[in-house]
């Protein structure tokens, strides 16, 4: 067992074990990662989840890797290593563990959420529907600011289109039973391009500009995880993202959300919230702002997690 991440290692060195948290349930996210035939950054077959996780740069070497992830038992989640076909080094376990810890977020305790939500007339159907549903991380920032951008103002099923054109142009893919696995681009492979190769992709003139700027911001080191989470609290990695062309407070959330795991993130003015609203209060209209602040005012410390329930009843 490893004490600082906490997993056990197979006899043959290619599978990590990890004990699940109490309040998890694997169905419920494997469902939602299923949700989609769009989506280009993990697959799965028969609830087991295939993804390539990026290891880069934390050692000499790349120890990138194609994972199954599965739960073999209620209270483990295990992680297959497909590719390489040698067993991996310590650093790597290390490195995927605790980017699968994180992935679903597997260090929250969601029982002061649940205590709250099951008393709420707005979260008490989402939160029975979906009983031991985690918020799914998005963990590379640029990728994060990518879909959030990639996603304003256009439908989810052409949101996922642009995204898969813009991951197999300029990102890495790694190989397994016939099947691509695909890393996302990093911003040091986008800062330098030209608008027109985005646009090329039938991505609006203003989104690849963002893009591009976003990539360069991160690339030049004036834009990362850790600068947002010194920023000083919520309101100001927000005004930090915000302060950003192209990013406007909806992805700044977002960002902050499933990227940063900032608890109390709120994308208020989200159209899908709206409609979830509308949808499990059987309204017919959307909710107005005033509205929605009166009907969120026990969330304090969950509105994360409440929009992403929320999210869930019709995605």
């Amino acid at each position: 067992m490893n004490n600082q991440i906490r997993y056990a290692v197979s006899p043959d060195g290619r599978e990590i074990c990890l004990p699940l948290p109490a309040l998890f349930s694997f169905k419920e996210n494997v469902s939602y990662l299923a949700r989609s035939a769009g989506e280009c950054m993990h697959q799965v077959l028969d609830e087991r989840i295939r993804k390539a996780i990026p290891v880069d740069g934390e050692f000499e070497g790349d120890g990138s890797a194609v994972v199954e992830v599965f739960a073999a038992e209620p209270d483990t989640l295990n992680v297959r290593f497909l590719t390489p076909d040698e067993p991996p080094s310590v650093q790597v376990l290390d490195a995927v563990a605790s980017y699968t810890r994180e992935w679903f977020d597997l260090d929250a305790n969601l029982a002061p959420f649940y205590s709250m939500a099951s008393k709420d007339p707005l979260l008490e159907l989402p939160v029975k529907n979906h009983y031991g549903l985690r918020t799914i991380g998005i963990l590379d920032l640029f990728e994060a600011l990518c879909w959030g951008i990639i996603g304003q103002q256009i439908n989810l099923p052409f949101a996922y289109i642009l995204k898969r054109r813009f991951v197999e142009r300029y990102g890495r893919s790694l190989e397994y039973g016939g099947e691509s696995y695909w890393l996302f681009p990093s911003p040091q492979d986008i800062a330098g391009l030209p608008v027109k190769e985005l646009t090329d992709l039938k991505m609006t003139t203003k989104k690849s500009e963002y893009l591009i700027g976003v990539a360069g911001l991160i690339t030049d080191g004036q834009l990362t995880k850790e600068k947002l989470l010194r920023a000083g609290g919520l309101k100001q990695a927000e005004k930090m993202l915000t302060s950003i062309r192209g990013i406007g407070p909806w992805t700044a959330n977002y960002v902050l959300m499933r990227c940063l795991r900032m608890p109390s993130a709120f994308p208020i003015d989200d159209v899908g919230l709206h409609n979830a609203i509308k949808h499990v209060l059987s309204l017919d209209r959307k909710p107005s702002k005033e509205e929605l602040m009166k009907l969120s005012a026990d969330w304090a410390g969950w509105q994360s997690y409440a929009t992403f329930y929320l999210w869930r009843m019709l995605y």
